[in-house]
């Protein structure tokens, strides 16, 4: 290994414009500074293309297998030197290149600050692509638990479709009840055909509603305790249908100081300002700030069925939302809100499908987890020469 500096391994250069209006239909993806902003017929690139947000999402590096048009929001590798590409893109990770962005309204990356970087550099090509080909391996299998998480999803949005929007849920002979002839019947409330015997009620008559809360800050002591406390925030970077973590835990001594509320798990966060609409579905017992309302199940209801019920709803509960300077949707709103009561044949039916698909969804969401923790502790090591590989 060896100190070199960054403009001696690899060039770079801005991307290129390319407005919304002139993107020609075609299956080539635009990619920006935080991934695919659009689709284009032509290609403006290297393949595999490596990424460095330029401005926007500065300093976030992206890589694509196949061809693409590099938007002017990033700057994208123009020749390897001879190196692993794959080498380079995680050597690139470790620069933290968004802290050379400076202090502007609108981060921005010049190439010419990154060059002069110095770093350890394996300059054997072999030793190169043993380092990228493990971390690729564990970056692969976590892609192939996101996918497997993606159609498990799909899934299950078609199977709450099926049976709570086209109502062709089984009947009591195992066939589908609108499709065969079930009656329906006209709802006033909902403005429109519900299966017969089936009852439009409030949300607050399926689920206990509560509002968040935070500690106070100036009180170093509230913080850093083994209270699970979410923000809008931790879903937003976790990106996840299941919570089981925050970024920031609070003490018992918080959790007294406020209003919060302690949630058992399957409850449902949803997120009731800036921005609303973010859920998800606790899988230990927490609490949140005051940007949620938290949804608790009562008797004869399941948090997966109110998952899906706000998610296709969310259009009608964002207009909700008052305020000046953010919208926000009051509990009080939100208790007002019409819920269809699913009868419990049908209901214990429908949970048992979908908590299958559920369960395994959140095991592979335990195991991406631990894999990524697992890369993000090798790849100073092995870039540092703490750690080496043997080749295969």
């Amino acid at each position: 290994m060896k100190q070199e500096k960054i403009g001696n391994i690899l060039q770079m250069q801005r991307g290129y414009d390319l407005p919304t209006s002139q993107m020609r239909e075609g299956n080539i993806p635009v990619v920006g500074s935080n991934g695919i902003v659009g689709y284009h017929d032509t290609s403006k690139c290297i393949v595999p293309t490596i990424t460095i947000g330029r401005s926007g999402s500065a300093g976030k590096i992206h890589m694509y297998e196949s061809p693409t048009w590099v938007h002017n929001t990033a700057l994208y590798i123009t020749d390897f030197k001879g190196n692993s590409p794959k080498y380079l893109y995680y050597l690139l990770q470790l620069l933290h290149l968004e802290s050379l962005c400076g202090s502007s309204v609108i981060p921005s990356l010049n190439r010419n600050v990154v060059y002069p970087m110095t770093i350890n550099f394996h300059e054997s090509r072999v030793e190169q692509d043993v380092i990228a080909d493990l971390l690729a391996k564990i970056d692969s299998k976590i892609a192939l638990n996101r996918e497997i998480n993606r159609n498990l999803e799909a899934m299950s949005r078609l199977l709450y479709d099926y049976w709570f929007v086209q109502f062709d849920f089984p009947d009591e002979n195992g066939k589908p009840y609108k499709s065969s002839g079930g009656k329906m019947v006209w709802n006033k409330r909902l403005k429109r055909d519900i299966p017969e015997n089936w009852e439009v009620e409030n949300l607050a008559d399926a689920a206990e509603i509560y509002n968040g809360a935070t500690p106070s800050t100036a009180i170093e002591s509230n913080y850093g305790g083994d209270i699970v406390w979410i923000t809008p925030k931790d879903l937003s970077d976790q990106q996840c249908k299941f919570v089981y973590y925050g970024s920031r835990n609070i003490s018992q001594q918080g959790y007294d100081s406020c209003s919060t509320h302690m949630l058992p798990s399957r409850s449902l966060l949803m997120s009731s300002r800036a921005p609303i609409g973010l859920l998800s579905i606790s899988e230990v017992p927490l609490c949140t700030n005051q940007g949620f309302k938290s949804l608790v199940p009562k008797e004869g209801y399941d948090v997966y069925y109110f998952y899906y019920v706000i998610n296709r709803q969310l259009p009608k509960i964002e207009q909700l939302g008052t305020g000046t300077t953010f919208k926000e949707v009051s509990r009080e709103d939100l208790m007002r809100f019409p819920i269809l009561r699913i009868p419990h044949r049908i209901q214990q039916e429908w949970l048992l499908r979908v908590e299958r698909m559920a369960e395994r969804q959140f095991k592979g969401v335990l195991e991406s987890d631990k894999l990524k923790n697992k890369r993000d502790e090798l790849l100073p090591l092995l870039m540092n020469g703490q750690v080496s590989v043997m080749p295969t």
